[in-house]
């Protein structure tokens, strides 16, 4: 007698499209790093069990495991926000170090500007023993040029600021001289000197010798005679007490 399967919802599915449902459930899985993530679990081996109902294997999950799942995941967020904080906080103190060697750089900066532009007395420790446009028949024009610092013969003469020689040996009744372009565009003139320590295109600083003070030229005496120039050519000289003064020099 022949046995004939009974039509309607009771009917078996066929083979085929039972593997069909079971590969699309694994599939969902793989996906979704369920499977993966299960299987690598001790506690879940243990505690878990798998249901075969001939289609889609079905994974009970316990209490326990859950516990676990979610502490794992609670700590990994805490790590996560923890090396977001300390990343930030490096980020930071990278920005202050760049800031404070920025500051230190133009504090720096500003240090030399101020000493390249810092002026000093071109004889430590003097005076002025001529005044600017004293009248004498010692000078030619009648009156004097510059002012006169009082030095005995080999002293250090210096630069009173950072400039450039543009001339230097003999000057007639300035006897040897040295004429230096100073940075703000004036021009200081150095005479009578008994030696000279500089040459025609050198850079100097504020304070640096340039020579030694003596007798040459029109002198009755061993002294330094300075002057103060709008060019490097006699005759355009201003007062040169009220230049140094301008320049924080007191004399």
């Amino acid at each position: 007698m022949a046995f004939m399967y009974a039509t309607g919802k009771h009917r078996k599915p066929g083979r085929v499209k039972r593997t069909t449902v079971q590969a699309a459930g694994v599939a969902a899985l793989t996906t979704t790093g369920v499977v993966g993530t299960l299987a690598a679990s001790p506690a879940l081996a243990a505690d878990n069990s798998v249901e075969d109902t001939g289609l889609t294997p079905v994974i009970t999950v316990s209490d326990t495991v859950a516990e676990q799942i979610d502490a794992q995941a609670e700590a990994q967020l805490v790590a996560a926000r923890q090396k977001a904080a300390e990343e930030a906080a490096a980020k930071v103190a990278a920005e202050e170090a760049k800031k404070e060697r920025e500051a230190q750089a133009r504090a720096a900066r500003e240090a030399e500007r101020k000493r390249l532009n810092a002026f000093v007395a071109p004889i430590a420790h003097s005076y002025v023993s001529t005044g600017y446009k004293a009248s004498s028949s010692l000078w030619s024009s009648g009156s004097h040029t510059g002012i006169d610092f009082h030095a005995a013969s080999g002293t250090s003469v210096h630069a009173v600021g950072s400039g450039t020689v543009v001339s230097t040996g003999w000057g007639g009744a300035y006897g040897n001289q040295i004429v230096i372009r100073m940075a703000d565009g004036m021009y200081t003139q150095y005479g009578h000197l008994s030696s000279i320590g500089v040459v025609v295109g050198q850079k100097v600083l504020s304070g640096q010798q340039i020579g030694l003070s003596g007798a040459t030229g029109n002198v009755t005496g061993p002294h330094l005679h300075f002057e103060a120039r709008t060019t490097p050519e006699y005759g355009s000289d201003v007062d040169p007490i009220a230049y140094l003064r301008q320049h924080g020099v007191n004399v």
